[in-house]
Parts: structure tokens; C-alpha cells; sequence
């Protein structure tokens, strides 16, 4: 067994900051980070308890953040459990774990509840803030998806409802694959293909793109993207969900 001296684990905050958010940059899990530190063998088991230790801490709090904005939303409509359920089409066991932050909701599930509160995605998963502008410096977006090989899904930035704009940035590691239901009507996706190859599937059809490329496509439609390649693809996703919350406007309280 190898012994780590106490200075070793002394990585200040802004160091460990740089090497994960290095970490995030380049799409590895924790399961390649043992390899790629093999050269600094003084550090790899400190920086891989940190990095997992980090990656907990955040997820926990975007559960906390998430859960916190659907129950005060939930909350401020004077909804029930069942009411917000039968609206979203998310289950009542679902949506006490997410208000509890006990849940890892999926970013169709998400969709569901910024649509049925009218909030949009973007001001779902961060609190609320009256600003005319907003950073979100590297390394602080929301973290909404995260692939079996290492792969991740960050919404960096947003608007408001009713017409919603969303900007992600996308890794896909190798043999990843991600399958999105329809969203709302009149959805629409622009990528941008920054690095590596990438399959888009829209409604039956299957276009490649290559570093450089772009595409832009319906969003109300059966979509799927996929890296079939051996190297990683990172891409920039615009997209815009128009008129959200509007098909619950006419709901009103007396179906509590």
C-alpha cells in the first residue's frame, strides 16, 4: 500500500478547481482519472478521492437547488402534489423525491416540470435572480446528464419563459448515445460540432457531422445523437422551446 504524506492532500481550492474543471474539459469519469494521473503518482489517489468528493458535492447541490425552485413554485401556484403530477405527467413518488433533492431526474423530466410551471428549464435548475445579465463562469453550469463512458450534458446558459433559450455544452465519449423524446411544439436545436464526429438522428433520418459542422433541426420530433467514434465529440446545443407553460395557462386552482 503507498503512503500519502499529509502535504500531498494539500491542494488549495483553486488548484483542485483548475484540475477538475481540466477533468470536465476533457469528458473523463473518475474511472479514467487513475490513468491519466499515473505520471504524478504522489497525487492520483489524493486528486481521485477530491474529483469524486467534488463531483458528489455538486450534484447534491443541484438536487437541493432543483427541488428547492419546485416546491416554492408548486407552492406559489397553491398546487397539490397530485395537481403539479397530473399537470406534468411526472409521478406524485417522483416529484416528492425531487422536491426532497433525494432524486436524479432525467432532462425529460425536467422538461416536464419547467413546462407545467412555466418556468423554463434554464430557471429551473438555478435560483432565482433579478439581474439584465448573468456569467456562468467555467465549470458552473448545470450539470444535467452524464454518460455511462464519461460523457456529460451542462447547461450554461438560459432565458426566461414563455420563449426559452437554452445553451449546453455537450461531451460524448466513445459508444455513448443519447435518445430525447419530442419536446414541446415548435422546439428547434442548433448544433455545432466543436471536436470529433457525431451522429444526429431526427425522425428516421441520420446525418454525420464532422469537426466544424452544423445542424439545425426540429425539436418536437423523436431526436437522438451518438458517438460511434473512437475519440470524443464535444459540441455547443442551442435550443428553443417557444410558449412555455402556455398549454397550463388556462388551468386554474379549483382543480387542486
Amino acid at each position: 500500500m503507498r503512503w500519502i504524506t499529509y502535504m500531498h492532500i494539500l491542494f488549495t481550492l483553486g488548484d483542485l478547481q483548475r484540475s477538475v474543471n481540466g477533468i470536465f474539459r476533457l469528458g473523463l469519469s473518475s474511472a479514467h482519472l487513475g490513468t491519466t494521473l499515473n505520471h504524478h503518482p504522489a497525487i492520483d489517489i489524493a486528486l481521485f478521492v477530491q474529483y469524486d468528493a467534488l463531483m458528489d458535492t455538486s450534484a447534491e447541490r443541484l438536487a437541493r437547488t432543483i427541488g428547492d425552485r419546485v416546491k416554492s413554485e408548486r407552492k406559489k401556484h397553491d398546487w397539490t402534489l397530485d395537481h403539479l403530477s397530473e399537470l406534468s405527467g411526472v409521478s406524485r413518488r417522483m416529484l416528492i423525491n425531487v422536491e426532497q433533492g433525494t432524486a436524479n431526474p432525467s432532462v425529460s423530466i425536467l422538461l416536464k416540470l419547467s413546462d407545467a410551471l412555466g418556468l423554463g428549464l434554464p430557471a429551473l435548475v438555478e435560483p432565482p435572480e433579478a439581474a439584465h445579465s448573468k456569467i456562468t463562469r467555467a465549470g458552473e453550469g448545470a450539470a444535467l446528464w452524464t454518460g455511462t463512458n464519461g460523457g456529460r450534458g451542462v447547461l450554461v446558459a438560459g432565458t426566461d419563459a414563455p420563449d426559452v433559450v437554452e445553451l449546453w455544452d455537450w461531451t460524448l465519449a466513445p459508444g455513448e448515445r443519447l435518445e430525447s423524446e419530442p419536446h414541446a411544439a415548435g422546439t428547434r436545436e442548433l448544433l455545432h460540432l466543436l471536436k470529433g464526429s457525431v451522429t444526429i438522428e431526427v425522425d428516421g433520418e441520420v446525418h454525420e457531422l464532422k469537426a466544424g459542422d452544423a445542424i439545425s433541426f426540429d425539436g418536437d420530433t423523436a431526436h437522438a445523437y451518438a458517438n460511434t467514434r473512437k475519440t470524443i465529440a464535444a459540441f455547443s446545443l442551442c435550443v428553443y422551446e417557444p410558449g412555455v407553460g402556455s398549454a397550463h395557462k388556462s388551468e386554474n386552482t379549483h382543480g387542486k
